[in-house]
């Protein structure tokens, strides 16, 4: 009974949208399947039902355990590493709710991580930054119609590291993502490995300046 009262928040959500979440036992053993990419810190993951989480902590977790095991010595290095880590996490919900749910344990994964190594010397421009990630990265929309409500199309950035502790960002539609995804050989989201069809490489839709790792949210 405890744990279907986990998997459904009530029965109105569950007739209405279907919504139903994964139980924790059933997300590590999907993910396990995958276990070498959930631990590559940059390796980028899409949950396009995301719900209010539960797939997205349980990887960011496991890459947040990679970043401390490798990096937690250097405050600095942990820093953009722990960026990196949720910077390659993306969720799309037909609920608000849910969305702000999502955020907010993702963001509570790594600042209790973060808190717990660092304390005082733990940076506000750190936190900041994760949370405006989370902002672009978790959205409301809807993974069927490639849409949110006013008929716009989901946008979701990219965020790649260059030259160490800088970021360039890009900004493309979901949907020329997936329609280029479909062209690929195997790879991950963003990437450009493509196979027969160059018409379908993905364009940005907007581009920003590179910038410093603490400082992501001066570009809105």
């Amino acid at each position: 009974m405890e744990e279907i009262e986990k998997q459904v928040k009530s029965r109105k959500r569950v007739t209405d949208h279907g919504e139903v979440f994964t139980s924790e036992r059933e997300v590590n053993a999907m993910l396990d399947l995958v276990k070498q990419e959930t631990e590559r810190i940059d390796s980028r993951f899409l949950e396009p039902a995301c719900g209010t989480g539960n797939f997205l902590v349980e990887i960011l977790r496991r890459k947040l355990s990679v970043v401390e095991n490798r990096y937690k010595k250097n405050q600095l290095e942990y820093e953009r590493y722990a960026v990196i880590a949720v910077s390659s996490i993306y969720g799309v919900d037909l609920l608000q709710d849910n969305v702000e749910e999502a955020r907010e344990r993702l963001f509570d994964i790594f600042n209790t991580q973060y808190t717990s190594f660092y304390k005082s010397n733990c940076k506000d421009e750190c936190r900041t930054s994760i949370k405006f990630i989370l902002e672009r990265n978790i959205l409301r929309g809807d993974a069927l119609t490639l849409k949110v409500d006013n008929d716009e199309p989901i946008v979701f950035s990219e965020w790649s590291a260059v030259n160490g502790s800088m970021i360039k960002r890009r900004d493309f539609t979901l949907d020329n993502l997936l329609k280029a995804e479909a062209s690929k050989v195997p790879g991950g989201l963003f990437d450009n490995v493509y196979d027969t069809d160059p018409a379908f490489l993905p364009k940005p839709i907007k581009e920003y300046p590179l910038t410093h790792f603490l400082n992501l949210a001066d570009y809105v």
